[in-house]
């Protein structure tokens, strides 16, 4: 991320402009959220239907972002994401405890996997997905998204994920967007 002043970029628009900030926050079940930057005065609206025309059905807040802003007269708009890098991890919680299962390093040889969100609860913090073409259910907690920038996953959502087996089954050591899968 870069900061100075917003940056005409021409050619999409007569007033549009690229902006660097973060995801103040983000709430999938509304259907938007808001980006801070210092190129801006005001917080930029992000929608979900930009946040899907990138690929993602929800965003981790503190996520660094570059979106291309309209002004309108309801005020600062995002109309499309560039990049997103997710925060972070942040595992103070568990200094002098021993760390959760889902959130062990992955190794290195731990393929990534096509998937289906089976369910998720952001309340409860957990979900379920399945590889395609199999039935074993992977367990997806919210932290492991935070991890990777995403807030909440959709029942049918498609991801690409890395599961390892745990002491109760199968668990999500990272979850990405289904495009990631594709690079």
């Amino acid at each position: 991320m870069t900061g100075g002043i917003a940056r005409d970029t021409g050619g999409h628009g007569e007033n549009d402009q690229v902006v660097e900030g973060r995801v103040k926050w983000f709430d999938a079940t509304r259907g938007f959220g808001f980006i801070v930057s210092p190129q801006t005065d005001r917080d930029v609206l992000l929608h979900a239907n930009v946040l899907r025309n990138y690929g993602q059905s929800s965003v981790a807040d503190g996520s660094d972002v570059s979106v291309r802003i309209q002004t309108s007269e309801r005020g600062l708009q995002a109309v499309e994401v560039l990049s997103l890098v997710a925060p972070d991890p942040v595992d103070v919680a568990y200094v002098g405890t021993e760390q959760p299962e889902y959130l062990q390093p992955i190794p290195e040889d731990l393929p990534y996997q096509p998937a289906r969100v089976k369910w998720f609860d952001k309340a409860k913090g957990f979900g379920f997905a399945n590889v395609f073409g199999k039935a074993d259910d992977i367990f997806i907690h919210a932290e492991v998204l935070r991890r990777f920038g995403l807030a909440d996953l959709t029942p049918g959502e498609a991801v690409c994920l890395r599961a390892t087996m745990g002491a109760r089954g199968l668990l999500a050591l990272e979850v990405r967007r289904w495009e990631y899968y594709q690079d």
